[in-house]
């Protein structure tokens, strides 16, 4: 059996360089088959304990092998209520996929690839009737944290509720994270399933403004804050403050949030001739590319 995964087709080099489409294309029906196949759906399956939410990667895998797609997207959902997203952005490398046993003599298993088909091509899921508890949550921010617990929530019978500031619900998924590595339509899609179960999500609410923390707790029983960081931190070095500096949050976000990189919306976005980018992480790489 081949120990050398299936790569992923990848946009060209010029689009990359010119454009915000989606850079990995996913594998087709052909490449997820055979990538599934590499799975060696182990006894002591370690990749579920690299998992932070347990997904019984074996049996998703073994759905996908079988070509039953919408079972496969079922099982994934069980634990996790983002696939789409997850299977794009998260560090696979250093959860389930570092602890594939594939990887120990070649190349692990490319979990998150198998995870994105799932999501990005199912057709019909099955959403059981769950009976409500009589208790409710409030959410504040809509980010990947309150997304996520608003989903387990509903599923427990909680009547959820998300307050999020913005216009658009998402968080760093919708304001930092860039069109080229996660379609902001992929962002809706997830939302949208969310909503389709029954979660309820008011947008432009700023909470300790436009509503107190005191007028929500007299209307639910517990309240779940999950405001991410969206408040940048400066190095407090001569400069900062000067015309043409600026964090990569308000970068992203003009850039993201506010459509800055299309033309046909009036979004004031500096576009320099040369940049500097502080900082080497993902929040920097997105910048830099953004920026290119």
């Amino acid at each position: 059996m081949e120990n050398k995964r299936v790569e992923m087709r990848l946009l060209n080099d010029e689009e990359r360089k010119t454009s915000f489409k989606e850079v990995s294309l996913g594998y087709n029906h052909e490449e997820m088959l055979e990538e599934a196949s590499r799975c060696l759906n182990c006894k002591n399956p370690l990749c579920v304990s690299g998992c932070p939410v347990g997904v019984n990667i074996p049996k998703f895998i073994s759905l996908l092998k079988e070509d039953k797609v919408d079972l496969a997207y079922e099982e994934i959902i069980k634990q996790n209520s983002l696939p789409g997203i997850c299977g794009r952005v998260c560090p696979q490398e250093k959860q389930c996929e570092g602890k594939c046993i594939r990887g120990l003599k070649g190349e692990s298993v490319a979990i998150g690839r198998l995870e994105r088909y799932a999501s990005d091509n199912y057709n019909t899921i099955t959403n059981e009737s769950v009976t409500p508890n009589g208790k409710k949550i409030a959410i504040v921010g809509s980010g990947p944290a309150g997304l996520s617990c608003a989903a387990e929530a509903k599923k427990l019978g909680f009547d959820v509720t998300i307050y999020e500031a913005l216009h658009a619900s998402g968080g760093v998924l919708s304001y930092g994270i860039p069109e080229f590595r996660l379609p902001k339509q992929i962002v809706k899609k997830e939302i949208d399933n969310l909503i389709n179960l029954g979660v309820k999500i008011k947008n432009d609410y700023v909470v300790g403004r436009t509503i107190l923390v005191e007028d929500l707790l007299k209307d639910n029983d517990a309240i779940f804050i999950g405001t991410g960081a969206g408040v940048p931190r400066f190095m407090g070095i001569p400069g900062e403050n000067l015309n043409g500096v600026m964090s990569a949050n308000e970068f992203l976000t003009r850039t993201n949030l506010m459509k800055g990189y299309l033309d046909n919306y009036d979004t004031p976005l500096k576009k320099a001739k040369k940049v500097v980018v502080v900082g080497g992480g993902n929040v920097a790489m997105d910048a830099a590319r953004s920026a290119k």
